[in-house]
């Protein structure tokens, strides 16, 4: 007998449909409020007792939710909800049987507090509520932490500079301050003027002249039509500090990661759920921690970049003995920092790039010898550095410079070292991170555009498309073999799947914040992967048409 409590009604309505998209229905019902009636777009998640995993479905345009057989087991779970605006009538829970769908209709409740709406926004739309152009530091918090504080000007003046000086790995829990050098000195403001405006302008985001925000809280829409196509799979991480910047899969169908504020790299197997963390050595006890960009090489075998530890890393497909390369002491310093490797395409002479943000020199690896070159900062044709952020290579090994600080990509020659610069025909683009497709193309985002671009090598064009949604500002992208282009909101926690040829954009909304960074598309499972850089979790993503 199927159990419901709380709010979750038993239904007995011949509306609810008994199989979905992806087979016969395990649990499904609709989703109504006082307002709204029947409710479109209502992220719904079943998590049950016990588990690491959460499954996330989303309501039709009827307000039907249906949970496929083949994602839920039996047994006890609880149900949880994203809809802007509604919370739920009272805690919610099912018991699934076997061979047996159960039917569930939900209420929910418009939220009335003010604060308990805020609690619902993303960044996105904290900064669009925002005066001026909004602001907002998300690489270790969220927004929600600015706009709740009560700091005044004054005590603003004295955090600025201090968080300034926090590398990007830190959390509030475990801030990571940099090591005296040129990236601390680099990273703080300096002009008091420069620090007064912005204190000066947090607390009147803030609540530190009041109780409630003095400007109105703006909602994004939910979704509708395709959007609502998706099942979303989370993965809870067994250590609750774990940052996942990076998520791949290799090709035996699991998933890796990388800690952004650890020295680890984590697998997890997403049919059980099984988290396996791979820990590395802290060569530089001063220094922070933690891990960039995680890639695999043609043997399947995992790569990470380990930042200001001087290293990257490899985790052996086969045997999974790790083993460390780090950069020559002499090249080092108290900014070195490894935040990209590229060994996607190693095999072809044996050699594995990765760069040093500090001087923004290019290195490459010699895999069976163990030795790095140094290629040198690249330079334009006007003698300026090319200060590249992604790093990614194509079949020949050759490399893309992705300038993260300006409108440029660089292509380099892995043979005769000559490179070459391409600019976007959108100004203050922001090249930031991409791969190159099957095809050859480089796909990459332009993080200060929102936009994502694409390089054809053989014609030497760059072709650029907008994303729809404001503020995405996409760190990432991918494109997958049919095709698509897949990319995330840094903001927005959306997903963005777009087709190049029909123009077509739908934004995914994930059932949490995510602040997207890498995306990496598994064509064999046909699924999306992406971390939840300030949460231990992990999501999947599988379209449904």
């Amino acid at each position: 007998m199927t159990v419901l409590t709380g709010a979750l009604l038993c239904s007995t309505s011949m509306q609810a449909q008994t199989t979905t998209a992806a087979g016969p229905a395990a649990l499904q019902g609709t989703v109504t409020s006082a307002q709204e009636g029947a409710m479109e777009g209502v992220l719904v998640s079943a998590k049950k007792t016990g588990s690491t995993i959460t499954t996330t479905v989303v309501t039709d345009e009827k307000g039907h939710y249906a949970f496929p057989a083949s994602q839920l087991q039996t047994g006890h779970y609880d149900i949880a909800i994203r809809a802007v605006g509604y919370i739920l009538n009272g805690p919610k829970t099912a018991d699934v049987a076997a061979n047996k769908p159960a039917s569930a209709d939900i209420t929910l409740n418009k939220v009335t507090d003010i604060h308990q709406l805020g609690a619902q926004l993303t960044n996105a739309e904290w900064m669009n509520s925002m005066p001026g152009n909004g602001a907002g530091c998300t690489n270790c918090h969220t927004v929600q932490r600015i706009v709740n504080s009560t700091h005044t000007a004054e005590e603003w003046m004295q955090i600025i500079p201090r968080m300034a000086t926090y590398s990007n790995g830190s959390t509030p829990e475990t801030p990571q301050p940099l090591v005296p050098g040129p990236r601390q000195e680099n990273a703080a403001p300096r002009d008091p003027a420069v620090i007064k405006r912005l204190a000066d302008y947090l607390a009147t985001i803030n609540l530190s002249k009041g109780p409630v925000w003095s400007y109105p809280l703006q909602t994004m829409p939910r979704p509708k039509g395709r959007a609502t196509h998706v099942i979303i799979t989370t993965y809870d991480l067994p250590r609750p500090e774990a940052m996942p910047h990076d998520a791949i899969t290799t090709p035996d169908g699991h998933a890796w990661y990388s800690d952004f504020g650890h020295q680890y790299i984590g697998e997890l197997d997403p049919k059980t759920g099984k988290v396996t963390d791979y820990q590395f050595p802290t060569l530089k006890p001063r220094e922070p921690k933690g891990f960039l960009e995680i890639q695999s090489d043609p043997e399947g075998n995992v790569w990470g970049a380990g930042m200001y530890q001087g290293l990257i890393a490899k985790i052996d497909a086969k045997t999974k003995k790790t083993t460390v390369y780090q950069v020559p002491e002499e090249w080092q310093s108290n900014s070195t920092q490894e935040s990209m490797v590229s060994p996607q395409f190693s095999n072809v002479d044996g050699k594995v790039w990765t760069n040093n943000q500090d001087d923004h020199s290019i290195l490459r690896l010699d895999v069976k010898t163990g030795k790095f070159e140094n290629l040198g900062a690249p330079k334009t044709a006007s003698g300026q550095t090319l200060r590249g952020y992604g790093i990614p290579s194509d079949r020949n090994n050759n490399l893309f410079i992705l300038q993260f600080a300006g409108s440029e990509i660089g292509r380099v020659d892995a043979k005769t070292g000559e490179m070459k610069v391409y600019k976007t025909q959108l100004p203050n683009s922001r090249p930031r991170r991409g791969r190159v497709d099957a095809d050859g193309n480089l796909w990459f985002a332009e993080n200060g555009a929102n936009a994502v671009g694409m390089f054809d090598p053989k014609t030497e064009a760059i072709k650029e498309w907008q994303l729809p949604t404001k503020r995405s500002n996409p760190y990432d992208v991918v494109r997958n073999n049919k095709g698509e282009v897949w990319t995330g909101g840094e903001y927005t926690d959306r997903i963005t799947r777009f087709n190049p040829a029909s123009g077509e954009f739908i934004d995914y909304l994930m059932p949490q914040e995510v602040n997207v960074r890498r995306v990496f598309f598994d064509d064999a499972q046909n699924a999306f992967w992406v971390g939840a850089n300030h949460s231990a979790k992990l999501l999947k993503v599988e379209a449904l048409d």
